[in-house]
């Protein structure tokens, strides 16, 4: 199950490709994967119906006690081979219905294969996790699939709506999930069922439950999210909303009701709600003049009375339910394929502009029929059998059984499959121009040539409705067992074309004939429908309701985010010392000692750190701010020092210079002055808002450390450190070995923040192709140049290209004693840090600040000249080492990341301690590279030319 699930998920992800190479013809290798499904699942037919159905068991999350479960009892295999052989259908029928070059196609064909193997974890799943996830699954993919033709305001809007109600219903399915669980102890599916759970909690669970399926499967108060879903391209409604995503909702109705199926609370929202999506659907769908949105809201009815039937509590219900369900997957889609046929034929779906198609393209109009008398309950077909089991069901159940709500339910019943044989021969008489069988020649919708497939693949599904009809005795063991364990029926009802003369048979009758009346008086009906006032419909409702909320996010946005970072970090704060602050106050267990200080030394540098950020605070000077705000930093630095970590000290010190020389480079650009027009009452509550924050992350750093009941994870970390990375530096080894992956992550972060600085400042693609054009000039200088010898003489290679008058003689002769040192230091530090203060992110910061000083001292040209290289080659390189590291772990039989240690011999010379993780440290050192490079580029190059560039503008 799990390589079916991964099989379907594998032919997604190179969908693109075979679109690519094989154009629409790439469906049909596509739809192997649902196929291999529908084969797989008959071939397991007699496991999946007996006692102990096959299942499967992976663990995954186990903190989270979500595993990897499925399981292949009756009705998974049932809704696995509807989904199976009608999802192979349909992407055969997408070979034939798009053309080659059809836009986004690729997606379109990844999207729809990922769909049904989602649709697939989701019967099987016996998690209620995996079963959400999948659940969540479809509905993203729901979204991408309806708004394939994205550029169509139709398709977005009605995507949107899909999403936004089908996402609303599985977030109300997770808890209602959650609670179940936690009633029963177990999140299996199976024990939750099994278990049989009762009480208040359980009954809440139930009926948030029923809201993700009503949602999922378009039931009343969400039905209007489907009729807008038919934006989508056919194939989507033949198999999303007729087979498949809409099936969830009444695949986890027909699973529940053998549980829970006598709580109250489950049978008048299941009775109720079924009802009344069965009778409005219906007589919305008699009023449409699109073809596709008569099936639309006819399969809103039809889903109505499946969720009515499954959701009834008794074994014969369940039993003609399912029947309905498969005979429902089987003509629905031909119908929905059908029309894609009349659609690419005519250009149209218009009822009131097809004539004559009977003669034009009868072999759709032929599989109309079929799959329409189906749909309307017509002997001999395979929906008469299921609807007259539906009545017996009811009418054994009803008056017959003493039940006087099935006896409601049984007219419900009745009425619905009228209007449901009315609207059938409105889309046959009217839509098809069956009205008229003489129509004349010249009178008949001009059709066009489509290909044979289209029109078989619609007219096997319309066939299989008529051939199952007589088999259906044989297909009743498996589907009475789909339908669950029940108490056994006085009455029990069986499948069949003949019965004799039963009441069930004379409903159907009655059915047949006010269906036929509806039919004739169409006119009529018509009128009343005209006639009837315009009631607020669920979609107003809707979309009153998401203007409100769009109005109201508007408003609160409006109001606390006015632009102002004043009020933004205010807010931040203040929610601080509200909710963590006050828990302080109210629930805080405090530590009975307290340490002021590890060495005497700590004192006086956090006065002036304390100082030094009172100072930056009320300085008007930006300038001073950023040199006061970094005397904070170095004393953080001492601090780190005086408490014996150097490793830290020295990164702080790095960073907090690269800090200052960043902040100069965009000070360039700002007012050397800050504009405060704050008043001295809004200085005041500033000051007080500064004070509380620091008491409350005091406060709850004297909490947290008091609060440790557990020994500190450094406990024997300098030992493992050694034994594990082959390092004496704690620091680093974490970093590389220990916590590889976090620092992957960390590369990752560097290389967006990367991506945004440049994509800040380089708004326009010619900044960045002058530079990388700029970049290869240079290349080439040095190339034919390099052995000249006025090329050696020049100590600074580029000095001319400053303008003389910020030339500084002994900032030059600066660079030139102290560059190259600090590189080798740079060096030094990247191979020494995994046994001394180091490593590959402060020695990228120290060459980084190498690179400053030249740009310093010569400019943009001397910076280039320093090191030519795009910095984002730097970063990828950066990130290519550090992960190749993991892939060659994996290769010589190791786990992930893994640090292999080497000690080399060198005779006299000793030995060379060789560790694998130095190369994962070059990777960081090369992305800190890049990214300072980065910087310099854009905050400092960049800024260089805009600046010279007005100024040449005032000369």
């Amino acid at each position: 199950m799990i390589a079916l699930v991964t099989l379907h998920l594998v032919a997604g992800a190179i969908a693109p490709l075979l679109v690519r190479l094989l154009g629409p013809r790439a469906f049909w290798p596509l739809a192997l994967a649902p196929a291999a499904t529908a084969g797989w699942a008959l071939t397991r037919t007699r496991a999946a119906l007996s006692a102990t159905p096959p299942t499967e068991d992976v663990r995954w999350v186990p903190t989270l006690q979500m595993d990897l479960s499925f399981r292949l009892d009756a009705l998974g295999w049932l809704m696995t081979v509807v989904v199976g052989v009608v999802g192979t259908l349909v992407l055969l029928y997408c070979s034939a219905y798009f053309r080659r070059g059809h836009p986004g196609l690729g997606a379109f064909a990844a999207s729809l294969t990922v769909f049904a193997g989602a649709m697939v974890g989701l019967v099987l799943s016996d998690d209620v996790l995996m079963l959400y996830i999948f659940w969540e699954i479809t509905t993203v993919l729901s979204y991408l699939l309806v708004a394939h033709t994205y550029r169509a305001k139709a398709s977005r809007v009605a995507a949107s709506q899909a999403l936004i109600v089908t996402t609303f219903g599985g977030l109300a399915m997770l808890v209602g999930l959650l609670l179940l669980a936690h009633e029963v102890g177990s999140t299996r599916l199976s024990d939750i069922l099994a278990a049989s759970p009762s009480g208040p909690v359980t009954t809440g669970g139930v009926l948030l439950v029923l809201v993700g399926a009503l949602s999922k499967s378009a039931i009343v108060p969400f039905h209007f999210w489907l009729p807008g879903a038919m934006a989508a391209p056919t194939p989507v409604s033949a198999f999303l909303h007729s087979a498949a995503m809409v099936k969830a909702g009444v695949y986890l109705v027909a699973r529940l009701a053998p549980t829970f199926a006598e709580l109250p609370v489950w049978r008048w929202t299941v009775l109720v709600l079924g009802g009344t999506t069965m009778l409005l659907g219906a007589w919305r769908a008699l009023r449409q003049y699109d073809l596709k949105l008569l099936l639309a809201y006819g399969t809103v009815s039809q889903l109505g009375f499946l969720v009515l039937v499954l959701g009834l509590g008794t074994a014969d219900a369940a039993l003609a339910g399912l029947t309905l369900l498969l005979s429902h997957a089987l003509f629905k889609s031909a119908l929905f394929m059908a029309v894609g046929v009349i659609d690419q034929a005519t250009g149209t779906r218009d009822v009131r502009l097809l004539r004559g198609l009977r003669h034009s393209l009868p072999v759709t109009w032929w599989t109309c029929l079929l799959a329409l008398a189906s749909m309307a309950g017509i002997p001999p077909f395979l929906g008469f059998v299921a609807k007259e089991a539906v009545y017996g069901a009811l009418w054994h159940g009803g008056p017959h059984g003493g039940d006087p709500l099935q006896w409601a339910v049984l007219a419900v019943a009745v009425l619905g499959s009228a209007l449901t044989l009315a609207y059938s021969g409105r889309f046959l008489v009217v839509g098809l121009g069956s009205r008229d069988p003489e129509v004349e020649v010249g009178q008949r919708t001009p059709v066009k040539q489509v290909p044979p497939l289209l029109v078989a693949v619609p007219g096997a599904l319309a066939l299989a409705g008529l051939v199952a009809a007589p088999l259906a005795g044989r297909l009743e063991p498996a589907l009475a067992a789909a339908g669950g364990t029940w108490p056994a029926s006085r009455h029990p009802v069986h499948l069949g074309l003949w019965h004799g003369l039963t009441m069930p048979l004379l409903l159907t009758v009655l059915t047949i004939t006010l269906g036929a009346l509806l039919v004739l008086g169409r006119r009529t009906v018509t009128a009343v429908q005209v006639a009837a006032p315009d009631l607020p419909t669920a979609q107003d409702v809707y979309r009153r309701m998401i203007r409100q909320i769009e109005r109201g996010a508007t408003e609160v946005t409006g109001f606390l985010q006015r632009g102002s970072l004043e009020l933004n970090l205010a807010l931040v704060f203040g929610m601080l010392v509200l909710l963590p602050g006050g828990s302080l106050l109210v629930h805080a267990a405090w530590p009975e000692q307290v340490r002021p200080w590890d060495v005497p030394a700590q004192f006086p540098v956090a006065v002036a750190v304390a100082v030094a950020a009172v100072a930056a605070a009320r300085s008007r000077r930006r300038l001073r701010g950023v040199f006061l705000l970094g005397v904070t930093g170095y004393g953080v630095a001492l601090l780190f020092l005086l408490h014996g970590a150097p490793d830290l000290a020295l990164t702080q010190i790095l960073v907090e210079t690269v800090s200052i020389a960043v902040f100069v480079l965009v000070l360039r650009r700002l007012p050397t002055r800050f504009v405060d027009e704050s008043t001295r009452h809004d200085r005041r509550l500033r000051a007080a808002l500064g004070v509380l924050v620091g008491a409350t992350v005091t406060g709850l750093g004297i909490v947290a450390s008091g609060a440790r009941v557990a020994p500190p994870a450094s406990v024997g970390m300098a030992e493992s450190a050694y034994e594990f990375g082959g390092g004496h530096n704690v620091v680093n080894v974490i970093l590389v070995d220990i916590r590889a992956w976090d620092t992957m992550g960390e590369l990752s972060v560097v290389l967006v923040a990367a991506t945004g600085v440049a994509s800040l400042v380089f708004l326009h693609a010619e900044r960045t192709s002058s530079n990388v054009q700029h970049i290869r000039r240079v290349l080439g200088q040095r190339r034919r140049h390099a052995l000249a010898a006025e090329d050696w003489s020049r100590w600074i290679p580029a000095p001319t290209a400053m303008p003389q008058r910020r030339r500084s003689l002994m900032l030059e002769v600066v660079t030139r004693l102290l560059f190259h040192t600090i590189m080798v230091w740079s060096v030094y530090l990247l191979l020494a840090g995994h046994n001394a203060p180091g490593g590959g992110f402060a020695a990228g910061l120290v060459a980084g600040l190498a690179i400053f000083v030249r740009y310093l001292a010569g400019g943009r040209e001397e910076m280039q000249a320093a090191l030519p290289v795009v910095p984002g080659v730097l970063l990828g390189l950066g990130l290519f080492l550090s992960a190749g590291t993991g892939l060659f772990s994996m290769l010589v039989g190791g786990e992930v990341l893994q640090t292999w240690v080497h000690d080399l011999p060198l005779g006299p010379l000793g030995e060379v301690h060789v560790v694998t993780s130095v190369v994962f440290d070059v990777g960081v050192y090369l992305v800190v590279v890049g990214l300072l490079l980065d910087i310099l580029t854009s905050l400092g190059a960049s800024l260089d030319r805009e600046i010279d560039v007005e100024r040449e503008a005032r000369a």
